[in-house]
């Protein structure tokens, strides 16, 4: 049975705002960020909370954090609630909510580890062993920055030391708040890389925010899409994108000789495919499209290419096309 690392069940939270209405004239109005969010999160796993800007992301990952109450709702990190029990929360968890802020600019990197770990009650050799297999788990020392001024840090290197920083009393749930967000891409595969390994290497329990489509797709074992406050959809990146589409396209575009006519080739494809089929000239040559269901795949695939070949035609490309995470996701929340 997997093991609930954090329970979440119908969280609310409300902030009250102004709106002005005129030089002197204001209206006040209550913004409902959480609208009763519930969700589970099991160990060993990178659970995402996808949505757009507004939506309710940071919220929630800002009550899990102990930084932000709920007005309503209960919310629980390994059992231990994070209002009531909030001290017994902190010591459980390693939080990151922005790559920039909260570090000492004339120390070091190392340095920087050394006073936070020294704050979160660590010391001796313990202290610096923990520091040096942090630096090297996040890079920092391969690339010869431990012992570099935090001001001479590049976004991504300031990245890899605020997650070094939330890993350096080993947590067991690591919470992140867009973690790659304006990350050039070498630096952002290697904190996605990173967080995969942190869950399925070391069994902890990954939490990020994210509107990165390519992102969540490749890192998460489990998405929840919140939309205004609520959660939309949730499951595996495979069982989301079945909430838009069943089925597949199989395409292949191919060059018919010519004794063989379009008719004749839609005709002959019909016979060894159970899905429905479309048959399109292009500069390049004939474009078949064939929607069929997943588990149809591979049998279809060996049989077109069996008939083609039967039929002297040249296949000059093969393509799978499914729906796509970000199809999902705008179908979801109403995007254009």
């Amino acid at each position: 049975m997997k093991e609930e690392v954090v329970t979440v069940e119908n969280l609310r939270k409300s902030y009250e705002t102004y709106l002005r209405r005129g030089l002197f004239a204001r209206e006040r109005k209550i913004v409902e960020a959480l609208k009763g969010v519930s969700f589970r999160i099991y160990r060993g796993e990178v659970f995402g909370l996808l949505g757009p800007n507004g939506a309710g992301k940071t919220t929630t990952v800002k009550i899990l954090s102990t930084l932000l109450l709920p007005d309503s709702g209960v919310a629980t990190v390994l059992g231990y609630d994070v209002v009531k029990e909030a001290v017994e929360v902190r010591r459980r968890i390693g939080v990151s909510l922005t790559v920039e802020k909260g570090f000492f600019w004339k120390l070091t990197g190392r340095e920087n580890l050394m006073y936070f770990g020294m704050l979160y009650g660590l010391d001796g050799p313990e202290l610096k062993q923990r520091v040096q297999r942090m630096l090297e788990l996040v890079g920092l020392e391969e690339l010869g920055s431990s012992d570099k001024l935090y001001e001479e840090y590049s976004l991504g290197m300031k990245a890899r030391l605020s997650i070094a920083r939330a890993l350096l009393t080993d947590p067991e749930l690591l919470i992140l708040d867009e973690p790659t967000l304006g990350l050039d891409p070498p630096s952002a595969r290697l904190l996605r890389e990173l967080l995969i390994r942190v869950a399925h290497e070391e069994g902890k329990t990954v939490l990020i925010t994210t509107h990165n489509m390519f992102e969540a797709e490749i890192v998460c074992d489990r998405l929840a899409i919140i939309n205004k406050g609520t959660i939309v959809a949730m499951d595996t990146v495979d069982g989301l994108k079945r909430l838009v589409s069943e089925d597949i396209t199989l395409e292949m575009l191919v060059v018919l000789p010519a004794k063989v006519s379009l008719k004749q080739l839609r005709e002959e494809i019909s016979e060894v495919v159970s899905g429905r089929v479309e048959v399109d000239p292009t500069e390049e040559g004939t474009r078949i499209r064939v929607v069929m269901k997943p588990s149809e795949k591979e049998q279809a695939t060996q049989e077109m290419l069996r008939k083609l070949h039967s039929m002297g035609c040249s296949v000059r490309r093969i393509e799978v096309k499914e729906p796509t995470l970000e199809d999902v996701f705008i179908e979801l929340t109403g995007g254009k």
